[in-house]
């Protein structure tokens, strides 16, 4: 028979439930609706409308030999004279030697088509301006004649940047002359190929306008041969692909969704796993401590204002000692007593007749501090142990 849920624990996975499922109806109402969402990565994998995927499988149909690249650029073959590197708005900015990689791949006679706003972090002779984030497709027309614009007049981008000033072998291809959207330039025996976005890669714009031709364009141009012996790397290292699941899972929601659930089971170990785990009985005090009688009695004491009762008692006690082993009258005074003690037993004391002239004076009921009568008790004590009976030893056993 199942336990019952006490309600406190009722109470608390009712206030979780209800936060779970606000989270779920916030992320189905804040998430953009498909078909416009751009702002995806965009992926070879991906079949979303931001994502790349028909533009790679379209390669591949029309006889393109082209690989899906998930290795670092320090990788990449030293022979690329008919090769082509896709960059789509790659992420994360690259090391030194990854960048020494790209240039000696373009320098060989490889080209290399890039798109978005990073290019400065991966060749610094790039200058751009930034664009307002979420800004709407544009259409730009071919301002120069060029290999990579020839069958197409006219084509859409989404510009995440545009180009800042045009130096040196850099051609503008698209938009305004001033601040293209779209450059070329040689680097030894290649091109480096910029687009303002990767708008005429993506799923839902690969079909709009020209885009198609200029992406066909750009790999025919690059490759510089027949289609069959053009190779195509389409970079996915820098979109977090390095092979292994784990550096996959770190760019996608699976790492949140696993906190989640980590959460989720804290809660309810918390909630179940006290009331299901071994019982610890309490600690409990011992009541055989040798001093809590006498800690008990000074309480009693100290609350009562009783000082003078306690001097009282240590004082009788010491005269009662002292006139047994000297067999004296218990009338007798406090200095004659210690006058006896002296001449009797040979032991002087200084103050010993100070000391019970005062003990006798607390114990008739004048207030005394608690310092004073303790100091009065440890004095008494001290000669009631150097006058009464010793305790036998006890004899080993032979």
């Amino acid at each position: 028979m199942p336990a019952a849920i006490d309600p406190a624990d009722r109470r608390l996975l009712l206030i979780a439930g209800s936060a779970f499922l606000l989270l779920l109806c916030a992320v189905a109402f804040l998430t953009p609706a498909g078909g416009e969402n751009e702002g995806t990565v965009p992926s070879s994998y991906s079949s979303g409308p931001g994502g790349t995927r028909a533009a790679f499988v379209l390669l591949q149909e029309i006889g393109f030999s082209v690989e899906r690249w998930e290795a670092s650029p320090v990788e990449l073959p030293s022979d690329s004279s008919h090769a082509v590197l896709v960059l789509a708005d790659p992420e994360g900015d690259p090391n030194e030697g990854e960048k020494e990689a790209l240039l000696h791949f373009v320098r060989a006679g490889g080209t290399i088509l890039f798109s978005g706003p990073s290019v400065e972090e991966f060749f610094p002779e790039a200058k751009l301006i930034p664009q307002p984030f979420g800004s709407r497709p544009k259409s730009f027309p071919a301002i120069s004649p060029s290999i990579f614009t020839r069958g197409a007049g006219s084509v859409v981008f989404r510009p995440t940047a545009l180009w800042d000033r045009i130096e040196g072998a850099q051609v503008p291809l698209y938009g305004n002359p001033q601040h293209p959207a779209a450059v070329s330039w040689r680097v030894g025996l290649g091109h480096i190929l910029w687009w303002a976005g990767a708008t005429p890669l993506t799923n839902a714009r690969i079909s709009k306008d020209e885009n198609l031709n200029l992406f066909l364009d750009a790999v025919e141009a690059g490759g510089g041969a027949s289609r069959g012996s053009t190779k195509i790397y389409w970079d996915e290292y820098f979109h977090g692909e390095r092979v292994s699941l784990w550096t996959y899972v770190e760019n996608t929601p699976v790492a949140w969704g696993l906190v989640q659930v980590a959460v989720l089971g804290f809660a309810i170990l918390f909630t179940f796993g006290r009331r299901s785990g071994p019982v610890q009985p309490a600690a409990r005090n011992s009541r055989l401590w040798p001093l809590e009688f006498v800690d008990t009695l000074g309480a009693l004491y100290e609350r009562a204002g009783a000082t003078p009762a306690a001097v009282d008692i240590v004082y009788r006690t010491f005269r009662t000692v002292l006139t047994r082993r000297l067999q004296l009258p218990l009338t007798i005074s406090d200095a004659a007593l210690a006058q006896t003690v002296e001449s009797r037993l040979g032991w002087y004391r200084p103050g010993l007749a100070r000391t019970l002239g005062r003990a006798a004076d607390v114990s008739r009921g004048e207030n005394v501090k608690p310092a004073e009568a303790l100091a009065l008790v440890q004095e008494l004590e001290y000669c009631r142990q150097q006058f009464g009976p010793k305790k036998p030893q006890e004899k080993g056993r032979p």
